[in-house]
């Protein structure tokens, strides 16, 4: 009867080979990202154009008009996709166009130097959106609405998966500019946990894997070692509905409580994070400069408060779960993360 109950637990947790939850490397990069002394000149002020009855997809310069008010878009603003990639091992890269892994974590950081603060948006690895298709060679086949998380797979999964999938949440976000990016393989998750002496968690979710002696139950507060951290972001019942989004709660948190353990750890020092970054720089792809770290990480602000969720519902699609955004709420967003409000000319 014991054993029966061990294997049905198992059986609930477990992991699908092609499901990958980095949240810790978002977590570090985005903190990265905030010491480097911001040398590049800022991005060009594209707006998008818009009018209380619609959204035009194209960015321009100009006031944007929303609900009866006026908004620019704010130039201090900077942008970094964060994607957890389901390979595991170093980068390498993939035998061909089609094999390049799927980013079933995505995050976009929102660094503002005005008034030194962080926002994370979380982005549903179900939600469905125009992916562009290509062929084991490289040639594009077009364009279909499929699942975000596939983009990446079309690729090298590398620079040239990541340029892709950065094209493809841009267009999301409609054409919003982002400056870099950064994936993260599998196996960085319990070195970066273990690097800060473990996260502290409430668990909000059951999961057990007696295996790999994982055992937590939710309400518990828990100081995460390597391997639980690892099957705390990665774990889901994939029986239940909607699992994804349930994983996603936890990925979420862990952010909250990582990036105030690593900022109490490095206590005013950038050498904690650079040590860290060097630990796991086989299992990372990126284009952005780490270089001239400053103190200036520990006076950007964040709490759970600045994190967000691209908006909408999650419906049962032909063979997989499918998210599709609540676009008036995630224009209101939008709004609300990259813009200004402005007196009236």
């Amino acid at each position: 009867m014991r054993a029966g109950a061990q294997r049905n637990a198992e059986r609930k947790n477990r992991i699908p080979l092609l499901i990958l939850v980095v949240v810790l490397a978002a977590v570090l990069i985005m903190v990265i990202v905030l010491a480097i002394r911001q040398n590049r000149a800022s991005a060009q002020g594209k707006v998008t154009e818009t009018t209380e009855s619609g959204v035009q997809e194209k960015w321009q310069e100009g006031i944007v008009s929303y609900n009866g008010k006026q908004y620019r878009f704010n130039r201090n603003i900077h942008t970094y996709l964060l994607m957890g990639i389901d390979k595991e091992g170093p980068v390498e890269k993939a035998e061909d166009g089609l094999d390049g892994g799927q980013s079933d974590a995505m995050f976009l950081i929102v660094t503002n130097s005005e008034d030194e603060t962080i926002s994370i948006i979380s982005i549903n690895r179900n939600t469905m959106t125009d992916v562009d298709l290509y062929t084991t060679t490289g040639k594009k086949m077009g364009t279909e609405k499929r699942q975000i998380c596939l983009q990446h797979g079309f690729g090298d999964g590398m620079q040239l998966s990541c340029s892709r999938t950065v094209d493809t949440v841009s267009h999301l976000f409609y054409e919003l500019p982002i400056d870099g990016y950064v994936s993260i393989n599998l196996d960085a998750i319990p070195i970066m946990n273990d690097a800060i002496g473990g996260t502290t968690v409430t668990v909000l979710h059951d999961l057990s894997y007696p295996d790999k002696g994982v055992d937590l139950h939710e309400g518990e507060v828990v100081t995460l070692n390597g391997t639980e951290a690892y099957y705390y972001l990665r774990g889901r019942d994939t029986e239940e509905f909607d699992s994804a989004t349930y994983r996603l709660r936890r990925q979420e948190q862990f952010i909250t409580s990582f990036t105030a353990k690593l900022k109490e750890e490095a206590s005013g020092s950038t050498s904690k994070v650079i040590s860290i970054y060097d630990s796991i720089s086989d299992y990372l792809v990126t284009n952005v400069d780490f270089v001239d770290l400053i103190t200036e990480l520990m006076n950007y602000e964040y709490d759970d408060s600045q994190m967000y969720t691209v908006p909408g519902e999650t419906v049962e699609g032909g063979s997989y779960e499918e998210y599709y955004v609540d676009e008036d709420a995630f224009y209101d967003l939008i709004i609300q993360v990259f813009y200004d409000e402005v007196s009236p000319e």
